[in-house]
């Protein structure tokens, strides 16, 4: 929520960018991404479940591993029964929740910074504190680009996703990892500030790549920056594991 593809520069920028064909998307109204025309319809889980869909479509990317962090594993969980070729599905950041009632206050931990990433309007101050929530607590050198990425991404899109989280307003996320039938592999940082990991190990993945949580240390909401060796590795590993990859002839 709030960032753009320039998160994913570690892994563009390293040997998995290097091996395999690689895509990092702006959502709609974030990063260099045109606002919503209709931001009460595109600022949601699927509306924005459509964008990667049509992305994905278009790039001829529809048989890839699908890699979410946060907001965007949200919208994989919502966009994945369309996404009918893919060969797995990788979130962090993102607890499933349940559609009616959501099922926020379990799967999040209490920050005081949370609702910043719904609220609209932010000033300076606001940006700095909900962008330190990406990052392990002790992290002292927060990206410039990621103060910059909140301030390009449209308010509409924070204010209207947080009206948009409403009893059937999405698909229950729980049902879709509890049948999903590609591998799903879940990353969590163990300094996460935002996001209950005993919440995530208590839910139903029958196709959770090796049966658990794949735990990164010293990492926090953003281990794909934070401990991007770490990271790489483990998506690697899983790419290896289900035999897929756009590899250079």
């Amino acid at each position: 929520n709030s960032s753009s593809g320039r998160s994913y520069l570690h892994q563009l920028q390293s040997q998995l960018g290097e091996t395999y064909r690689s895509i990092a998307m702006d959502l709609p109204g974030h990063g260099l991404s045109d606002v919503a025309a209709n931001p009460e319809v595109t600022y949601s889980l699927p509306g924005y479940a459509d964008a990667v869909v049509e992305v994905a479509k278009a790039l001829d990317a529809s048989n890839a591993i699908f890699v979410g962090w946060s907001l965007g594993g949200h919208i994989l969980l919502e966009a994945s029964d369309r996404l009918t070729d893919a060969q797995g599905i990788v979130i962090f950041g993102t607890p499933p929740i349940a559609d009616n009632p959501p099922s926020l206050e379990n799967a999040f931990l209490p920050h005081p910074s949370l609702r910043l990433g719904f609220t609209a309007e932010l000033t300076q101050e606001n940006m700095l504190a909900y962008v330190t929530t990406f990052f392990r607590p002790d992290m002292k050198e927060i990206p410039e680009f990621l103060l910059e990425d909140i301030s390009l991404t449209d308010g509409k899109a924070r204010g209207n996703l947080g009206a948009s989280i409403t009893p059937g307003g999405y698909q229950d996320e729980i049902e879709i990892v509890g049948n999903m039938k590609i591998p799903l592999m879940v990353i969590h940082g163990e300094e996460e500030q935002l996001v209950n990991a005993d919440y995530i190990a208590k839910l139903k993945m029958p196709t959770l790549w090796n049966g658990e949580i794949q735990f990164i240390a010293n990492a926090g909401h953003a281990p794909h920056w934070e401990t991007p060796e770490k990271f790489n590795s483990l998506l690697i590993d899983f790419i290896t594991d289900v035999t897929i990859g756009d590899r250079p002839q």
